[in-house]
């Protein structure tokens, strides 16, 4: 009897200390999920508070030796329900400043539904993320908006299925000097692995438009490029950088392929 209540107690004092490991986990710990999965090119900084609930920015490097800036504004807020324990997941993600409205993943560790939402992505941040984005410089309003996701982790892959849109709106670069070069959509059906993408524009001058691939990481596109009507004199020497022109129909283009 004596020897089954130590062993009882010992039971209970080793499940109290693994619990209190646990439920002490720094939060920290996110930020190296996130930095291993991204391979250093997303950090959190400024990480408070627990594993379970806390709260950093999302910063961005061009590569490992370059600085940490922040890529969107405020600090995201996490909480994580410790039934994640017992394989389920469910995790609630806010940022006043950059969300639209709190984000709910759930789900099993296999599988997850994220909630409907939109995030502000501060255009001169993009930078930071590298090439070719340092040289465009772009500038203007960029939003990405999503109708419910579900991811799915299969034989080492992220499948992603659901619909997204990119908005971009009054677009510049540096590079060029005509400002706003226009505002465009980018919408993305995704499934699995792949995504069908389409982009049009919403307002000029500088026309775009086309359809393209994303499959397993490679990048396919055929579109074109040109001026709104009455604009061609003010866009032809930014349209001769972009490629060699071709008559199509009344109008003079530019093709824009990528294979």
């Amino acid at each position: 009897m004596f020897r089954k209540k130590v062993l009882f107690l010992s039971v209970v004092a080793l499940i109290s200390i693994v619990a209190t490991i646990l439920f002490s986990l720094p939060a920290s710990w996110v930020g190296l999920l996130i930095e291993k999965q991204t391979a250093g090119r997303i950090v959190l900084g400024d990480v408070q508070g627990s594993f379970w609930r806390g709260s950093a920015f999302i910063g961005v490097a061009a590569d490992k030796n370059s600085a940490v800036t922040p890529l969107f504004p405020g600090r995201f807020n996490w909480q994580i329900s410790p039934m994640v324990l017992l394989g389920q997941v469910s995790v609630s993600i806010e940022n006043t400043a950059s969300l639209s409205a709190p984000v709910q993943v759930t789900g099993s560790f296999a599988q997850w539904r994220v909630s409907p939402a939109s995030l502000n992505l501060p255009s001169e941040r993009l930078e930071g993320l590298g090439a070719p984005l340092n040289t465009i410089g772009p500038t203007g309003k960029i939003v990405l908006s999503w109708a419910e996701l579900e991811l799915m982790h299969m034989e080492a892959k992220l499948m992603l299925n659901g619909r997204m849109e990119l908005e971009m709106s009054e677009m510049a670069s540096r590079a060029s000097s005509i400002k706003p070069l226009g505002s465009y959509k980018v919408a993305m059906q995704w499934r699995g692995d792949a995504a069908d993408l389409n982009l049009t524009t919403t307002k000029g001058p500088m026309m775009l438009e086309g359809n393209g691939k994303l499959n397993q990481g490679r990048f396919q596109f055929s579109g074109k490029a040109y001026a709104e009507t009455g604009q061609e004199e003010k866009m032809a020497n930014l349209l001769n950088l972009l490629g060699r022109r071709r008559q199509e129909g009344d109008k003079q283009i530019i093709a824009l392929e990528y294979k």
